[in-house]
């Protein structure tokens, strides 16, 4: 096996997120639909924005919060993703490298601006995202380092990422990669509107080349049309060699092969859900790619996934390790 540089390498969305509190009715004037993502363009944004109460602006995008997250955790985390050369796109790469990540995907000169999501909480604590993807869509094959692919534990592959036009191409580039040096691919599927999307193309990119897949309960029922999530479980199991399920909170469910363990959620003050899942698949990864047993993957999932949501933002304010330490031991 080729000598690894970095725990998880991901691939996603480059975004900064603008962070607002709002209402109901905000949702309705805007014919949002609570607790989506939908994808917008420069003017919608526009509009959005200026309509929106006052925001807190933070790096994002699904892949890079988890990369973040592993960092975070003590892991070595390598992250590729477009951004343009403006202020936004300077925010992103200073935080990211900050954070000890590795990012050297080649800045955008020219085209759309640096992507941005205005994510907008109710005070049920759910997140409407509302998504410009920018420059984030002009990634493509010839910003990925086969090498760095192969110098990776596990890949991580952003499901948000397909809606790109290269998407597609790009995953097929990293599985392939991976595959060639004996490493794992991973893939969050990220959304159930994703899903609904992409469903065809996901099932059969998944049975060909991803060993980990990380879903919540309502994503993994609408990629296969189940009834309901044991059945939908079940039939993921069949297709990966693992699965990390979440449901919210009634914690997660990890599935290999006929092996099946179900995790309590941590207990938490829910203010933003923004970045739940994304944090989840942090710890889960961290612990695997540490070598603990896939218990303990999703107990470490669940401590992060619960720092998170208890404050705007989806990346973290507490020290991860510090928490990690005090909960497990």
């Amino acid at each position: 096996m080729t000598d690894t540089r970095f725990d998880v390498l991901g691939i996603g969305n480059a975004i900064v997120d603008v962070i607002a509190e709002t209402s109901d009715d905000f949702l309705g004037t805007h014919d949002l639909i609570k607790g989506s993502m939908r994808l917008i363009d420069e003017d919608e944004a526009g509009r959005i924005y200026d309509g929106m109460g006052p925001g807190t602006e933070v790096s994002g995008g699904s892949a890079a919060n988890t990369i973040a997250g592993v960092a975070a955790l003590g892991g070595r985390g390598s992250f590729v993703g477009k951004v343009r050369d403006d202020q936004l796109g300077d925010v992103f790469a200073h935080d990211i490298r900050a954070q000890g990540v590795s990012f050297t995907t080649p800045t955008a000169a020219e085209g759309p601006l640096t992507a941005r999501c205005m994510v907008l909480v109710t005070p049920d604590a759910q997140r409407t995202l509302n998504t410009f993807l920018g420059a984030a869509i002009g990634i493509s094959v010839n910003d990925l380092d086969p090498a760095d692919v192969a110098a990776s534990k596990v890949t991580y592959l952003e499901g948000y990422l397909w809606d790109a036009p290269a998407g597609p191409a790009l995953f097929a580039a990293a599985a392939t990669a991976a595959a060639a040096a004996g490493q794992e691919v991973a893939m969050t599927l990220s959304d159930p509107f994703c899903v609904d999307r992409h469903r065809t193309d996901f099932l059969a990119f998944i049975r060909e080349h991803v060993d980990i897949v990380f879903a919540n309960e309502d994503e993994v029922i609408s990629l296969y049309e189940a009834d309901n999530f044991d059945e939908a479980a079940k039939a993921m199991a069949e297709d990966v060699k693992l699965a990390a399920l979440t449901r919210s909170e009634k914690g997660s469910v990890v599935v290999s092969g006929r092996e099946r363990a179900a995790v309590d959620a941590v207990t938490a003050s829910v203010v933003d859900t923004t970045g739940a899942g994304d944090l989840y698949a942090a710890g889960f990864l961290y612990g695997y790619t540490q070598g603990t047993s896939l218990d303990r993957a999703a107990r470490i999932g669940g401590i992060c996934a619960a720092e998170v949501i208890s404050h705007l933002g989806a990346r973290p304010h507490a020290n991860l390790r510090t928490l990690v330490t005090e909960n497990l031991g």
